[in-house]
């Protein structure tokens, strides 16, 4: 399967990366590579997540986030990767965006 990443995604993992960074100057590099891995595996297994708010949520592995994504026949369109500790009204205003 295809994937593409969306401009709001980035931006939303530079944000991540930015605050991770403060913490160490490793752990913004770290932050990316993890949750680009999370995504790079949706190529094998986009669809299989639960649905939340018309987007499918998948979580990150090492990190408190969730990239929300829709499918389309071969393509896996990445809209969002969101922090999870955020209210969940701020998630789905972001989904709405």
């Amino acid at each position: 399967m295809q994937l593409r990443i969306l401009k709001s995604a980035f931006e939303d993992l530079d944000r991540g990366r930015a605050f991770y960074a403060q913490h160490g100057d490793k752990v913004g590099d770290y932050f990316l590579d993890s949750l680009f891995a999370d995504i790079d595996s949706l190529a094998s297994h986009a669809g299989i997540h639960a649905q939340v708010w018309g987007f499918h949520r998948m979580l990150a592995r090492r990190f408190p986030y969730a990239i929300y994504y829709k499918v389309n026949i071969d393509v896996c369109m990445v809209w969002r990767v969101l922090d999870c500790r955020s209210r969940p009204s701020r998630v789905r205003q972001a989904l709405r965006a």
